[in-house]
Formats: structure tokens, sequence, C-alpha cells
């Protein structure tokens, strides 16, 4: 899965310049439905005003199984850096992650058959933005910069997706999953 996207957290309001992408895998084994989290990569963001860059990062749990009430569920922090910034520093943390709870904000369309890809939108806006931590003596001017914590009607992340599917079985299994 791929996503670009507009984040609005405490002060950051702004293009997520380069993709994220998530590897993943989900199927039934033996009668169960499961899902396993393959990794995550995305590109840091220039903060704008600021000297400073931020950077999505997987923390720990993802649920892509949707439902009527959700696309998905997915833990992420966001790593912080520049100058003087120690490198463990960052908005939330892998025990007490921001956790988006996804919905549909664009219905899923296939834009292409070979390979299979789907392409659909997701938000939240409901999510809290922590104070920063791993930050050191620098943490207090951080959070004061970045304006967080921040409460949940004011943060906001928006993500066009697009996710591939391969089969490791028959073809009628990459159709079922689109179905969902």
């Amino acid at each position: 899965m791929t996503a670009v996207g507009h984040l609005t957290l405490g002060r950051i309001d702004q293009s997520l310049g380069g993709a994220m992408a998530i590897t993943f895998a989900e199927g039934t084994v033996n009668g169960e439905f499961r899902q396993v989290f393959g990794g995550m990569t995305a590109i840091p963001v220039r903060v704008r005003g600021v000297p400073l860059s931020i950077t999505p990062r997987y923390a720990g749990y993802f649920d892509f199984q949707s439902n009527d009430e959700r696309r998905g569920e997915l833990d992420l922090t966001f790593r912080l850096s520049g100058p003087a910034v120690p490198s463990g520093c960052s908005i939330g943390t892998d025990a007490d992650p921001i956790r988006l709870v996804l919905k549909e904000t664009k219905a899923s369309t296939v834009v292409s058959q070979d390979p299979l890809a789907v392409a659909f939108g997701v938000t939240d806006n409901r999510f809290t933005a922590p104070r920063t931590s791993g930050c050191g003596r620098l943490g207090p001017v951080l959070d004061r910069v970045l304006r967080i914590p921040s409460p949940a009607d004011a943060n906001s992340l928006g993500l066009d997706a697009r996710v591939s599917f391969r089969s490791y079985g028959s073809a009628a299994s990459s159709t079922a999953e689109i179905s969902r």
C-alpha cells in the first residue's frame, strides 16, 4: 500500500511530501483470517516555518480489516529531526502511540487489473497528539513551537491510498479481498 496525504497536528498543517509505503499480507489460514505486518517507509517532511522535519513511523499495531465503522487502524509516531534534536525525539512513542482509526472518504475503485490495484481515500480527525518524547531538554521548547499536546478536534490525517494485491494462492483469494 502506498499513500500520500495531508497532516494537521498542532501547528503542523501541510502535505506529506512523499508517499508512505506499507507492506502487509492478509488472508485465511486454517479457516481463520490473519494479517501480518511487513514494514513501513516514509519520507521526512520539512515543517514550514521551523528548522524541523517530521517522519511518520510505524508504532507496532495495524488492522486493515474493514467494517462498517472503519477502513482500518494504524499506530504511528512522528519522528522529529533537525539541528540539536536528539535521534530518539518523537511525537508519540511505541508504548503510547498515536492511534489512527481510519474512515473511508473515497470509495474503492479498481485502477489496474494486472497487477490488481485499488485506490481509496481515508481520514482520521479524532486523534490526539501527545507531547514530545525522547527530546531531552529540547522537549518543552518543541512542544511550544509545535503547539502540542493537541486535542482530537485540532488534528487530522487524510490519505489517498493505493493497494496492489498479489495472491499467494488462487486468484479467487485476491478477488475476495477487494469485495471486503
